[in-house]
């Protein structure tokens, strides 16, 4: 398929994102987990509301797998509202009139934080498959370089879901001293046998689409738009729980009385995925969601410990607050209750709430308002702590 008018303003962001730009040249160049460093590179970000004299009150938000730095603002591809505007912004819990709110573009990210979809400088190409693997820690590097280049010394708060949260946690295990705060969301300590599962499909997926090219598309002016809608739609699968696929959809047909006897969209819930699918395609480049969810799939905190989660927090002073949702089954509960019991073996201040809620993995994105009373109220708590 043919790069679209919204591809192609995709691909525009990925160079020159309509966000602030931090750029670190050849003198401070990052070294990554997969043993080579990276340079020069740039992190895209945006900021909410203002830091105050001491600096005491930056909070860094930390972004789910597609998910990007417009957290607060609008997405300049879609048009659509920031997504976690339920949290944050004028009196909401993340409050953007008493807190300095950051989001950066991940490492490896598409919109504007340099990933495959990035020009090497030294070809005058986009990276593609040259992009070096990149992990969750190598995210965070990144971020605590550009918190740097803010100028900041240490975090109120680092908070996030999904992928977002495994930054938080490895934000508090890496930067202890820089991170007064951390709420991790519908997240895990290392990603399942099952997560990797499903991300081998999406990635299977992606690399047998005929437009892939090993990764080059951009080279032959296409999208492998069918393989990577596909990885999207499969993907969303995980994100929701059957009681609100059920509730939602149920076995209600799409726009007619009658099954069709053939594979158009009979079903309302085909028809919605596969809408997920193709605009997904519009705002995500392919060759990141392979990098993306191969970050995840590294992600296992204990095995960096000497197989002991505990060991990550050793001796921590961050204040956690973790959150779960009951219905999630693709970051579960007891993965999170795995966190907390390791962050009691290390003696820190910890809280943990599981809500009641049928929404599955995506909650953390929605309105639920004991999550909102939840962040709400810790940040409060800590802020009081801080004298903030």
């Amino acid at each position: 398929m043919a790069q679209s008018e919204a591809t192609k303003r995709a691909n525009s962001e990925a160079q020159s994102p309509s966000s602030s730009i931090a750029r670190f040249g050849e003198d401070a160049p990052l070294h990554l987990d997969a043993g080579v460093s990276l340079s020069p590179f740039q992190i895209a970000y945006e900021t909410y509301g203002a830091l105050n004299e001491d600096k005491s009150n930056a909070i860094l938000i930390c972004h789910a797998l597609t998910g990007d730095q417009y957290c607060a603002s609008v997405q300049p591809i879609t048009k659509k509202p920031g997504w976690w505007e339920t949290l944050i912004g004028p009196g909401k819990p993340i409050d953007t009139d008493r807190y300095f709110v950051v989001c950066s573009n991940v490492l490896g990210g598409c919109l504007g934080t340099t990933g495959p979809a990035s020009i090497n400088e030294k070809t005058g190409k986009p990276y593609g498959l040259d992009f070096p693997i990149v992990t969750i820690a190598d995210m965070v590097r990144a971020q605590s370089m550009l918190i740097d280049y803010l100028e900041i010394e240490t975090l109120f708060a680092v908070i996030g879901g999904s992928m977002g949260g495994m930054q938080v946690l490895q934000w508090a295990a890496s930067y202890p001293d820089r991170v007064f705060a951390a709420i991790p969301m519908a997240t895990g300590a290392r990603h399942t046998s099952q997560n990797i599962a499903f991300h081998e499909v999406g990635r299977q997926a992606i690399m047998a689409d005929p437009n892939w090219h090993q990764g080059k598309y951009t080279d032959e002016g296409v999208v492998p738009s069918k393989g990577l809608a596909v990885a999207r739609m499969t993907a969303h699968v995980t994100y929701l729980s059957e009681p609100a696929l059920q509730r939602k959809f149920g076995r209600q047909l799409q726009d007619r009385e009658n099954v069709s006897f053939g594979f158009d969209a009979d079903f309302q819930i085909e028809s919605y995925l596969r809408h997920q699918g193709s605009s997904f395609v519009d705002r995500f480049d392919a060759n990141s969601y392979l990098y993306m969810t191969r970050a995840m799939d590294y992600f296992d905190m204990a095995e960096d410990n000497d197989g002991k989660l505990a060991n990550a927090f050793s001796g921590t002073n961050t204040r956690f607050c973790l959150v779960s949702f009951s219905s999630d089954w693709l970051f579960s509960t007891a993965e999170s209750r795995e966190i907390v019991h390791a962050l009691n073996a290390t003696g820190a201040s910890v809280s943990f709430v599981e809500i009641e809620s049928d929404k599955g993995h995506d909650a953390f994105l929605l309105d639920e308002p004991e999550m909102v009373a939840t962040v709400s109220g810790f940040l409060n708590s800590a802020a009081k702590a801080r004298g903030i």
